[in-house]
């Protein structure tokens, strides 16, 4: 792929699946004027800002950005970017993060709202004690490959998640798996089992005061797998779908392909939620970590 006005363009060291989409810092200087324009709380409560700062960023790439990601986040072969800026910038804040993967995630589709925030977008802490009660914010368990989206009535096609801040953390890594990638993606396909419906439902954290059926595999327009699968969520009806659910989740906890990778912080990833599933390897153990996440998810325009 070429380069484009503004940004390098180039295929990822970690996996030929994944574009690098690097900001110039000429590009983050023209960001400034129209993203001071609105505040935190403007962005939050009127829905055409963020159509507003997403035209700003495409307009500095003379409209080359859109078509790019959006050909990158369909392509099968592909369906995942990671974009972050060139060099270090002062003026790249988590202010400055939040507004950009606004704009990012307005260029693909329309935000669902996030129950667990109360907004389109979730802010969340990963730190050294936590109450919480669900794998997101344990930062000592391995969170389990997963796609987003599962317990929710919403379609959920995309996933983007930001690093906004990170101190003293070791581990921690993002681990990532593309489904025509794993081992035993179809042998799981073909079972029946697989294409039951499966209840879903999600703890109180999550704000979701109902439940969700729908299988785990479906098809693709070209029949092609596609999967929506976390592992706390699910509620086995019978024994045949408790032990098929403890394969699936043997067998992509056990592929020899996922990706595992250490994102810098004011790293943007945005991936395709039908076929590449992620997740997070365990931190060290240290008690003043902490990092923090941003997550929007949506549907494709």
């Amino acid at each position: 792929m070429k380069d484009i006005n503004g940004f390098e363009i180039s295929v990822s060291q970690f996996s030929k699946r994944i574009i690098n989409i690097k900001i110039k810092e000429e590009t983050i200087e023209k960001l400034i004027f129209p993203f001071k324009k609105f505040d935190l709380t403007a962005i939050e409560y009127k829905p055409f800002t963020r159509f507003t700062i997403a035209k700003s960023l495409d307009d500095i790439s003379k409209n080359q950005l859109s078509p790019l990601i959006n050909e990158i986040i369909k392509e099968r072969n592909l369906g995942c970017f990671i974009l972050s800026a060139k060099n270090k910038n002062s003026n790249i804040d988590d202010i400055f993060l939040v507004k950009l993967s606004t704009a990012i995630a307005h260029l693909i589709g329309n935000p669902n709202h996030d129950s667990m925030a109360g907004k389109f977008y979730a802010r969340f802490h990963v730190k050294h004690e936590d109450k919480s009660d669900s794998y997101l914010r344990k930062a000592y368990s391995n969170m389990d490959l997963h796609t987003d989206g599962t317990y929710v009535k919403e379609i959920t096609d995309w996933l983007l998640m930001t690093k906004l801040e990170e101190k003293n953390v070791e581990g921690g890594e993002t681990a990532m798996l593309h489904l025509d990638d794993w081992e035993y993606c179809e042998e799981l396909f073909k079972d029946p089992i697989g294409r039951q419906n499966f209840i879903w439902g999600s703890p109180k954290s999550k704000n979701i005061d109902y439940k969700v059926e729908h299988p785990i595999f479906s098809k693709d327009k070209k029949g092609l797998p596609q999967i929506s699968y976390i592992d706390q969520f699910p509620e086995p009806k019978n024994m045949d779908q408790g032990v098929f659910l403890q394969k699936l989740s043997d067998s992509l906890e056990e592929s020899k392909n996922k990706i595992i990778t250490k994102l810098p912080v004011g790293s943007i990833l945005v991936a395709n939620n039908y076929f590449w599933l992620h997740g997070r390897k365990p931190f060290v153990e240290n008690k003043l970590l902490s990092r923090e996440l941003m997550r929007i998810r949506g549907k494709f325009f």
